[in-house]
């Protein structure tokens, strides 16, 4: 029993430093890709600084999305070594049956998806908001106007433009548009700042500037702070900023019930809560397929060809899923029968595999 705790061990060191290595590699390769893009965006406050620090806030996001690639190419390198070391072939020679040696396989990689769900659920929606706001922020200053970008709502005859929405409640930019029931503006107004009173319920906005229209005449007036009644809470101003992908299981499963109730289409927001609660199963099949082909057709392969493999199987994956999950939006079928199906493939073509190599 000593000897097998020892080489479950080593087994988890190998695949966690490889899927470690591979994490590393793909999110330094989108980070250089993501800073090339945000340079283009540049202006006002939004320089280099700005851009390496937006970049930085979205690392875990990045982390989160990449991790079941990651674990694939991981288990084909780390496992790819201990093929061509013949280290592989010495455990089956000591009896070692192949099903034990993918369950020590896939051991360490459920800490990694333990660490992934974490950071999916608690971190990347604020560290994601907070990037968000601060970028539309130094972007636009505090110059009110749809062209700055920025998150719109409507409340009755009320429309209301934001220019950033930071996480905790608090906003910037706010500009509120008050119209009659002829659709005749009645009065705007902008404040520079807005924060979320929760035990009041209500917004106390802060260096208001209102101007009101009647006819003949305009009269402007300056308040240092004026309580805002609104529904808008939060919660739901981060449903709005953020993509349903970026957002918490907890927020799209309460959002989704939220559109249901209103009779909206929630399809899109039904997809990335079946895609979060099922990403431990993707991972694993992904693994579970890794595993086969390293035990099955690419046994005596070069690492180069490995990784490429892991890399073509990992983008067939990506398409499989960009082509299932729009469909199901278009077609109405199940959105988790969009998110799962991808998923039973890998692992019903890993297990074949695996049976043969057996």
């Amino acid at each position: 029993m000593k000897g097998l705790e020892l080489l479950s061990s080593y087994l988890a060191r190998v695949v966690s430093l490889a899927v470690a290595m591979a994490l590393l590699v793909i999110v330094g390769l989108d980070v250089v890709a993501e800073v090339i893009d945000e340079l283009g965006d540049m202006r006002n406050d939004y320089q280099l600084r700005q851009v390496m620090e937006y970049v930085v806030l979205t690392l875990p996001s990045q982390v989160y999305d990449y991790l079941p690639f990651s674990a694939l190419i991981g288990c084909l390198v780390g496992l790819g070594i201990l093929a061509g070391n013949s280290e592989i072939v010495v455990m089956r020679a000591a009896g070692i049956s192949l099903w034990r040696i993918v369950a020590m396989v896939v051991k360490p990689i459920l800490w990694f998806v333990l660490a992934a769900m974490l950071i999916g659920e608690f971190v990347t929606p604020y560290l994601d908001q907070l990037a968000d706001g601060r970028r539309q922020l130094q972007r636009s200053g505090m110059e009110s106007g749809a062209d700055n970008g920025g998150v719109w709502s409507v409340e009755g005859n009320e429309y209301i433009h934001i220019n950033a929405v930071f996480p905790g409640g608090v906003l910037f930019g706010v500009t509120r548009y008050q119209f009659d029931e002829q659709r005749q503006l009645q009065a705007a107004s902008f404040s520079s700042r807005a924060s979320f009173d929760r035990a009041r319920r209500h917004w106390v906005e802060e260096n208001v500037a209102i101007t009101r229209f009647s006819p003949g005449q305009t009269v402007a007036d300056k308040l240092v702070t004026r309580i805002w009644q609104s529904e808008l809470t939060p919660v739901l101003l981060q449903q709005n900023v953020l993509a349903p992908e970026n957002l918490s299981i907890q927020s799209l499963w309460g959002y989704t019930q939220f559109l249901r109730q209103q009779q909206r289409d929630s399809g899109a927001y039904q997809l990335a809560l079946w895609a979060k609660l099922l990403q431990p199963l993707t991972v694993i099949g992904l693994v579970v397929l890794a595993i086969a082909f390293v035990f099955g057709p690419l046994r005596e392969s070069t690492m180069g060809l490995r990784i490429f493999v892991g890399v073509v199987t990992g983008i067939g994956f990506r398409i499989l899923q960009d082509m299932l999950e729009p469909s199901s939006l278009v077609f109405g079928f199940p959105p988790v029968v969009a998110v799962s199906l991808p998923i039973v493939l890998c692992v019903v073509i890993g297990a074949r595999l695996l049976r043969r190599a057996a």
